[in-house]
């Protein structure tokens, strides 16, 4: 931003004169593009076009106007995508109006209760829009600056409002990795919801339960977010707002998928779009969620053609409606370099997947410390790609150089994961897998051994002896054992155990059973029992028959155009079949 481009709040208004636009063109003096936007003109919010930035900023600056705006204007993208710009090009109109809104709510401390009720409606509304925007930081302080005004009145209204308010917060605190915080946010929510219970009222817990769900399963606490999915799904009622059913199912299908509950995530998550397109429409940010979770389910019940298909398709709407370097923009990003790294691993073409991995971390580096949490993931997918790309190379000198990056990528990761998870945790677990994966890579055999054997164990302990995650992780160490440590018996003893696992998740079919299939061909080969060679073959064509049939036909997309069941029926199937489970289990 050029220092001429700087922006004060009010700088800019012309007090009845002509003034001039940034190309040196006059306009009527008090003709503000927030004025023609209150009017209805939304060709003004992409004012950028124009050079008409910086009068742009000084208007969304003020928090009254601000506040009108997100009031009368009904093409909200629109107005994303104007204020991603304003943000852009360096005007920190996000800051500017968390720190005018904690102005204002010091200022009204002693104000009777009527005058902080309506500070925290404006609240809600501009907490909420940078919220969906992505600005999680300037969105916690708003919240915060609620919150406090609802402590100042111990009266049942404002327990409802805290109530709603911690709901906010834990959101945001969610998004921004602020997780120790968010533990916190719910206790106080449910002390609020504890005292109302006590006066005989009840607040709706399923936005609460739904975001707490989403921390635990951030936190990988599996079983716990399974848990509290199933409390979000008992407080789904009728009278809910949309959003926050979409938002409760979404999870619910998340906690279903880690804990190989394919069937129950699939009818959640395809209920979620079903109901986000009905009501929000195909363009909106709402949509573009249940897509990323359709892609997660799609990705983790090997469909993965289709899964990048859906990535891309959640992309394309985060960029239209936000643009610019938005953390909603990156994440996607991220989501689609790891379907499209999964999907090209066989060919070896990594161009899209790494593309999109170095897009999510320019922007997250952009806007976000470099020790921020959310970059561990991106960075990992990034070192994925690398390492790939670097097996591949014929100089051995460009090789090196790659191995050398994903290995700088992969510790970086790894510590973050550490300071926020402890050592103890699954994502902490895949981290030190990866390292293992790469040591290999670099020939370092005795390192990889103790980072894969340290990844199983952590797997194992925390997620079973039969899951997905320890299945890979057994597959890996199977394949140093095979091909660089002449380790064939307990190579082999691993291999099959990774194949058990596999086929008794996913089926006959699944993608990962090729490299095991190629694994145990190379093993038997060197030991010299051509018999079982000959064996793995059949099953490897076997294999590659069912794969051409696989998932050949089904568009994912076309396949949730409409919703066999109401809400209501979708609700009742999953606590139904949750009860026989139970059952089942005693």
């Amino acid at each position: 931003m050029d220092p001429g481009d700087s922006v004060q709040h009010g700088d800019l208004r012309s007090g009845g004169q002509l003034q001039p636009s940034p190309q040196g063109h006059p306009q009527p003096a008090g003709e503000h593009p927030v004025r023609r936007v209150l009017q209805g003109d939304s060709g003004c919010l992409p004012l950028y076009q124009q050079g008409r930035l910086c009068q742009l900023g000084s208007e969304f600056c003020e928090l009254e106007v601000f506040a009108k705006v997100l009031r009368a204007l009904d093409k909200r993208h629109l107005l994303h995508h104007c204020f991603q710009a304003l943000m852009d090009h360096g005007v920190k109109v996000a800051s500017v109006l968390a720190y005018s809104f904690s102005r204002r709510c010091s200022y009204i401390a002693e104000s009777d209760a009527q005058v902080k009720e309506k500070a925290i409606q404006i609240g809600f509304v501009l907490g909420g829009f940078l919220s969906d925007a992505g600005w999680y930081g300037d969105a916690e302080k708003v919240f915060l600056s609620c919150l406090q005004l609802c402590t100042l009145h111990n009266e049942m209204l404002h327990w409802f409002r805290a109530v709603e308010c911690c709901v906010r917060l834990l959101h945001v605190r969610n998004g921004n990795c602020k997780y120790h915080l968010g533990e916190e946010t719910f206790k106080l929510a449910q002390s609020y919801m504890e005292k109302l219970a006590k006066h005989g009222q009840h607040a709706n817990k399923a936005a609460l339960y739904g975001e707490l769900c989403a921390l635990l399963f951030a936190k990988s606490h599996y079983d716990e977010a399974y848990k509290w999915c199933i409390e979000a799904m008992k407080e789904i009622t009728s009278g809910l707002p949309v959003k926050v059913i979409v938002d409760v199912l979404r999870q619910a299908s998340k906690a279903c998928v880690v804990k190989r509950e394919f069937k129950k995530a699939e009818q959640l998550i395809k209920h979620a779009v079903y109901l986000a397109r009905e009501n929000f429409g195909s363009k909106h940010p709402k949509y573009s969620d249940t897509l990323l979770d359709y892609g997660f389910y799609l990705l983790n019940v090997d469909n993965i053609c289709q899964s990048v298909a859906i990535y891309q398709t959640a992309l394309d709407i985060r960029q239209s409606v936000f643009g610019g370097k938005n953390i909603h923009v990156a994440t996607a990003h991220e989501d689609l370099a790891y379907s499209s790294y999964v999907h090209q691993y066989s060919s070896g073409k990594f161009d899209n997947a790494l593309f999109h991995a170095e897009r999510a971390i320019d922007i997250i580096t952009h806007i976000l410390p470099e020790d921020h949490l959310l970059l561990a993931s991106s960075k990992r997918v990034k070192a994925l790609i690398l390492e790939e790309i670097a097996i591949d190379c014929h100089n051995k000198e460009t090789e090196q150089k790659l191995l050398q990056e994903a290995h700088d990528l992969h510790l970086s990761s790894l510590q973050l994961a550490k300071k926020a998870f402890g050592e103890f945790n699954v994502q902490t677990a895949k981290h030190y897998g990866n390292l293992g994966r790469l040591y290999q890579s670099m020939r370092k055999f005795k390192e990889a051994e103790e980072m894969h054997i340290k990844a199983i164990q952590i797997k194992e302990q925390l997620l079973g002896q039969e899951d997905y995650e320890v299945a890979l992780s057994v597959g890996h160490l199977a394949s140093l054992y095979n091909y660089d440590m002449n380790q064939y018996e307990n190579a082999e003893k691993l291999y099959l155990r990774s194949i058990a696992i596999g086929k008794k998740l996913f089926g006959e079919g699944y993608s990962g059973l090729e490299y095991d299939y190629r694994g145990l061909i190379k093993l038997y080969n060197s030991v010299g029992n051509f018999e079982k060679v000959f064996e793995y073959h059949n099953i490897l064509a076997n294999w590659n028959r069912l794969r051409d049939r696989q998932f050949s036909v089904t568009d994912a997309l076309e396949d949730v155009n409409a919703s066999p069941l109401t809400t209501e029926e979708v609700v009742q199937s999953f606590l139904v079949s949750q009860t026989t489970t139970e059952g089942q289990s005693c």
